[in-house]
C-alpha cells in the first residue's frame, strides 16, 4: 500500500508543479513569513499581479 500511496503523492506533487498551483502556496507562505500582519492576496490577486510583472518586465518587441 505504501507505493501505490507515493506513486499517488508524486502524481500530485507532479500535477501541482505543473499547473502552478504550488507557485501559489509557496508565495502564501513566503509572504506570510516575511509580512505577518499583512493579508495574502487571494489567488486571483496574486495571479494579476504575476501577470502584471511578466508583461513588465519582458524586453519591447520590433515586430
Amino acid at each position: 500500500m505504501t507505493a501505490v500511496r507515493r506513486a499517488v503523492d508524486l502524481l500530485r506533487w507532479y500535477a501541482r508543479e505543473l499547473t502552478g498551483e504550488a507557485e501559489y502556496d509557496r508565495y502564501c507562505a513566503r509572504h506570510r513569513r516575511r509580512h505577518p500582519h499583512a493579508p495574502v492576496p487571494t489567488r486571483r490577486e496574486y495571479q494579476r499581479m504575476r501577470t502584471v510583472r511578466r508583461e513588465g518586465e519582458s524586453p519591447g518587441r520590433c515586430c
